[in-house]
């Protein structure tokens, strides 16, 4: 982030939702939160932050939408047998190096000793779902699936410093998804929106989505699906972009603004299903950081951005980006878009070019 963003006025800030940052990560000053003028998605991944993004949501319920979620780095805490496994038994069965078992077995014995008793699913699945009941604006998030996180030797809550070194272990991919097939389950019994992680998981995200639909069918395009920080090539999104109406992704400077791919994909990404994040783990900073990738947004789409806030503008074609924005996150947050891609009218499909389409179509004309 710069950190020479300069803001707009509160009339236009009151209608920015950051759609995914960790503010329970670090402390939160009440003058903060009293001074915030976006809203925020608030999410949970695992034990202790539950709890936290509970009291966050409690006391300021017109600035943070709470999230409720096992995020996949933690999904090795958790045993889908009931009842539990040993403690080496289930980590054994959860964990893979690419390496002979003979190889790890020291950095195994090491990292056990550091790891909780597992969880079992079920237990996890009724807070998850006592907490979205006690919340009905509540989404379900973190949750996903990550083929790259190697785990800790010494875990969280470990202070950062201890927790950069690493092992070569890395959760199963057939364990995380067990795992995340049991909450998207539950957002679908609960008709919950989703934050969704996918880290190198691209082509098990895909089977994913198509597995959700051919088991829910109608019930599936009730919920609404956010790929957060979204790290698909531009050509892999558009495909889940026709194949599935409620699906939309989110875009944040700290994780996509690294990848050289980033222009293209907010280019060829339909301007109805794109959201702003940041992904932060300060309150503090999730503001500029936010407002860093709407800026972005509109500068490579062509769309204005707004200095002041007009109730009375009906004329689509003359929106800026916030409103779009935000009619974006009204979308997803209603959901019930269905599986079956609506037909555009002439006039909707020259509103969801880019500015930029139209330039260059004139220019060539």
């Amino acid at each position: 982030m710069s950190g020479t963003t300069s803001l707009p006025p509160f009339e236009v800030l009151e209608h920015v939702t950051d759609v995914h940052c960790h503010p329970t990560d670090s402390p939160i000053p009440d003058d903060i939160m009293d001074s915030l003028k976006i809203k925020v998605c608030s999410m949970a991944t695992r034990a202790d932050d539950q709890e936290k993004v509970k009291e966050l949501a409690r006391k300021w319920p017109d600035k943070v939408t709470p999230c409720f979620g096992w995020h996949p780095w933690f999904s090795h805490q958790i045993t889908i047998l009931d009842p539990p496994p040993g403690k080496r038994e289930h980590y054994l069965s959860v964990l893979f190096s690419g390496k002979e078992p003979s190889a790890e077995a020291e950095a195994f014995e090491e990292t056990l000793v550091n790891l909780p008793e597992p969880r079992t699913l079920s237990s996890l699945i009724a807070e998850i779902r006592a907490n979205l009941v006690e919340f009905p604006n509540a989404l379900l998030g973190e949750v996903g699936l990550d083929r790259t996180f190697r785990i800790p030797f010494v875990p969280y809550p470990a202070p950062a410093e201890q927790r950069k070194r690493l092992t070569l272990f890395k959760v199963k991919p057939d364990h995380q998804l067990a795992i995340l097939e049991a909450q998207l389950d539950l957002a679908v019994e609960l008709r919950r929106p989703v934050s969704l992680h996918s880290v190198g998981s691209s082509q098990l995200t895909l089977d994913l989505l198509k597995n959700m639909k051919k088991k829910y069918k109608e019930a599936f395009g009730e919920i609404s699906i956010d790929l957060h920080s979204c790290g698909f090539s531009a050509e892999t999104w558009k495909s889940v972009e026709k194949a599935y109406p409620n699906v939309f992704l989110s875009l944040s400077v700290a994780i996509n603004g690294r990848s050289p791919g980033h222009e293209e994909l907010i280019q060829k990404a339909s301007p109805d299903r794109i959201l702003a994040e940041s992904d932060y783990h300060d309150i503090q900073l999730s503001t500029d950081a936010t407002w860093e990738m709407i800026l972005m947004i509109a500068r490579i789409r062509g769309w204005k951005v707004e200095s002041e806030w007009n109730n009375h503008d009906k004329d689509e074609e003359s929106w800026g980006v916030v409103r779009r924005l935000e009619r974006n996150w009204e979308r997803f947050i209603e959901g019930g878009l269905g599986l079956v891609q609506p037909r555009q009218s002439r006039r909707a499909r020259r509103l969801n070019r880019p500015e930029w389409e139209d330039s260059s179509e004139g220019e060539n004309e």
